[in-house]
C-alpha cells in the first residue's frame, strides 16, 4: 500500500514541483526577471521606471516610448550564464529504517550548463556554457505627432540548468535538466505625449513560454527503509521463500525488488508550453523638472494555460516489488483492500493542462539629478505572488497511479489540486549615472532581490534564494543618430538548509515520502548569474 502511494504521490508532486517553476518563468518573477532585456536597464540595477530605456520601455514603463521623437531601431545582444553549486552532508543521526549510510554524503553538485528551447522545435540537445539572447525592436514616430508606436522582441525571463555532464551528479534527483523560457516575439505598444511633462503608454507583450524538466528520483524515507529491512530479514539474498509466497510476497520480486531508500527509483520527464500568452503593461511618466522625474508601471496579471506531455519511467525496484506482492497468496488481497495497482508499467505517458494565475506587479521609481552630471535612480516594486497558494493540473484521461491516491483525498484521478505557498515580496533597486563627457556616461547599479519562494520550500528544482545584483556599464554616443550601450552584472545568492527543515528537500519523517530526495541531509548551495550585453540604437 505505502509503496504504491509513494510512487503515486511522488509522480504527482514531481509534476507539481515542476510546474511551480513556472511561477519563476513568468516575466514578473522576483528573482530572475529582467536579466537579458536591456543593457542600460541592467547597468542601472533595473531602476529605470522614471528613466525608461528606449524601446525597452515596452517592458519597464511604456510611457517612455513617448520620449522617442524619431524612428528608432534597437539591436540588443546579451550573453548570460547560470551556475548552481550544492554540497550535501548527512546528519550524524541519519537512520532511515535501519539504513544509515547515504552514498550522497559529502558529495557536491558541480554548477551545470545551459540549454535552450526554440518555438516549435522544443529543447535543443546542445550543452552550452552560456545562453545568447538576441533581440530587436523598432519605434515609429511622425514629426509633430503626440504618438509613438513600437514593438520589441526580447526574452524577459530564462532559467536553464543542465546537470547531465556528470551522470552521477547528486543534484540530478531534483533536476537533471531544468529549462524555462519566456520569449516575447511581438509587443504592439504606444506612447502618448500628453504634455511636455506628462506621458502615458500601453504595451501588449505576446509571449511564448516553455518549460522542460528531466529528473531522476529516489525515496529516502523511513517507511521504505523499514520495508527494506523486513525484506532482508525474510530473504537475505532477495530470493522468495515458500512461506513468503504463501503470505504477502515481500520477496516475490527477487533481488531487483529489494527496496532501498537510497536506490534510484524512477525518472520523470515533463515538457509544457503556452504558444500565445498576451499580457498588458500600463505606464505613466511625469517629468516636471530637469532634476526630477516620477514613473509608475502596472504589469497586469492574467491566467495562462499550459499544455504539455509527461513521461514517467519506473525502474525495476518498485515494479518488481509490486509484481512480487501480487504474485503471492495474500498480497492481492492486501493490494485490493488498499487500492494498490496490480502492476506498475515500466513507462507511463500522457498529456497535462495547467491553468495558473499570473500575478499583477507594480513598480514605482524616481529620477534625481542633484547636479547636471550626476543622476540617481531609485525604484520599488511589489508582486502579488500570494495568489500562488494552489495549482490545479488537468490530465487528458484517468491516470491509473492517481486512482490509488483516493485514500489520500484524490477524488478525481484526472485532476489534482496541490498547495504551493508562494509569498508576495517587495523589492528595491538603485542606479547611478555619471555623465563624464557629452558623449560618454558611466553607470552603476545595485539590486537586492528577495525571492518569492519561502526559505522552507526551496529545492534544487527552484534554488532561488535572496540575491544581490551588482552591475556596471556605459553609454557612448557614436554619432547624432547612433548610440552604443554596454552593461554587465553579477548576481549571487546563497542558502543553507539544515536537515529536516524543508519538506521539499530534506525531511525524513515516517510519511515524508514526497518529495525529499536528500532526507536528513544538510544542503548548502549558491546560485550565480553572470550577464553581459550591448545595445546599438540607430535613429532613421
Amino acid at each position: 500500500m505505502t509503496l504504491s502511494h509513494t510512487r503515486t504521490r511522488m509522480a504527482v508532486r514531481l509534476l507539481v514541483s515542476s510546474l511551480c517553476l513556472l511561477g519563476a518563468c513568468h516575466v514578473h518573477a522576483e528573482l530572475t526577471d529582467n536579466v537579458g532585456i536591456d543593457p542600460r536597464a541592467m547597468s542601472l540595477g533595473n531602476a529605470v521606471t522614471a528613466d525608461p530605456p528606449g524601446l525597452a520601455s515596452i517592458h519597464f514603463n511604456p510611457a517612455g516610448l513617448a520620449r522617442i521623437d524619431t524612428n528608432l531601431n534597437d539591436n540588443i545582444f546579451t550573453v548570460a550564464s547560470i551556475r548552481n553549486y550544492d554540497s550535501f552532508q548527512s546528519a550524524p543521526d541519519l537512520d532511515l529504517g535501519g539504513f544509515k549510510v547515504d552514498p550522497l554524503n559529502n558529495t557536491v553538485s558541480g554548477g551545470g550548463r545551459q540549454r535552450i528551447a526554440l518555438p516549435v522545435l522544443g529543447l535543443m540537445p546542445w550543452h552550452l556554457p552560456a545562453i545568447a539572447l538576441p533581440s530587436m525592436g523598432f519605434a515609429f514616430h511622425q514629426e509633430g505627432s503626440r504618438f509613438t508606436f513600437a514593438t520589441l522582441t526580447y526574452m524577459p525571463f530564462f532559467y536553464s540548468l543542465d546537470r547531465t555532464k556528470n551522470p552521477n551528479d547528486p543534484g540530478g534527483y531534483e533536476g537533471r535538466v531544468v529549462d524555462m523560457q519566456r520569449l516575447v516575439y511581438v509587443s504592439p505598444s504606444v506612447g502618448y505625449k500628453y504634455s511636455d511633462t506628462l506621458r502615458f503608454g500601453v504595451a501588449v507583450p505576446i509571449s511564448y513560454s516553455s518549460i522542460d524538466i528531466n529528473t531522476d528520483m529516489r525515496f529516502p524515507n523511513k517507511l521504505l527503509g523499514t520495508i527494506g529491512q523486513l525484506q532482508k530479514g525474510t530473504c537475505p539474498n532477495g530470493n522468495p521463500t515458500v512461506i513468503d509466497t504463501l503470505t504477502f510476497g515481500l520477496c516475490g520480486g527477487g533481488p531487483d525488488g529489494m527496496l532501498s531508500p537510497f536506490k534510484k527509483a524512477a525518472n520523470f520527464n515533463l515538457s509544457m508550453d503556452a504558444p500565445i500568452d498576451p499580457t498588458v503593461n500600463i505606464g505613466v511618466l511625469w517629468e516636471p523638472a530637469d532634476w526630477f522625474a516620477f514613473g509608475a508601471v502596472m504589469q497586469a496579471g492574467t491566467k495562462t494555460t499550459y499544455h504539455g506531455s509527461f513521461e514517467f519511467d519506473t525502474y525495476p525496484m518498485l515494479r518488481q516489488f509490486v509484481q512480487g506482492l501480487n504474485s503471492s497468496l495474500l498480497g492481492p488481497i492486501l493490494a485490493a483492500t488498499t487500492g494498490m495497482p496490480v502492476q506498475i508499467p515500466p513507462v507511463q505517458k500522457g498529456n497535462v493542462v495547467a491553468t495558473m494565475p499570473y500575478p499583477t506587479r507594480f513598480q514605482f521609481g524616481v529620477k534625481l539629478k542633484p547636479v547636471s552630471f550626476v543622476q540617481l535612480n531609485l525604484d520599488v516594486s511589489w508582486a502579488d505572488w500570494s495568489k500562488w497558494n494552489a495549482m490545479t493540473l488537468q490530465f487528458d484521461n484517468n491516470i491509473g497511479v492517481l486512482e490509488t491516491g483516493r485514500m489520500f483525498g484524490v477524488a478525481n484521478s484526472s485532476q489534482l489540486t496541490m498547495p504551493l505557498g508562494f509569498k508576495s515580496v517587495v523589492n528595491y533597486g538603485a542606479g547611478l549615472q555619471l555623465q563624464v563627457t557629452n558623449d560618454l556616461a558611466l553607470r552603476f547599479g545595485y539590486e537586492p532581490r528577495k525571492s518569492s519562494v519561502p526559505g522552507d520550500k526551496i529545492s534544487l528544482l527552484t534554488p532561488l534564494p535572496d540575491t544581490k545584483l551588482l552591475s556596471t556599464g556605459l553609454q557612448y554616443k557614436v554619432s547624432d543618430s547612433d548610440t552604443l550601450d554596454v552593461g554587465a552584472s553579477y548576481m549571487k545568492g546563497t542558502y543553507h538548509v539544515p536537515a529536516r527543515t524543508d519538506c521539499n528537500l530534506n525531511c525524513d519523517g515516517f510519511f515524508n515520502l514526497i518529495y525529499n530526495p536528500y532526507a536528513a541531509t544538510n544542503v548548502s548551495g549558491s546560485l550565480i548569474v553572470r550577464y553581459f550585453g550591448f545595445k546599438y540604437s540607430h535613429a532613421f
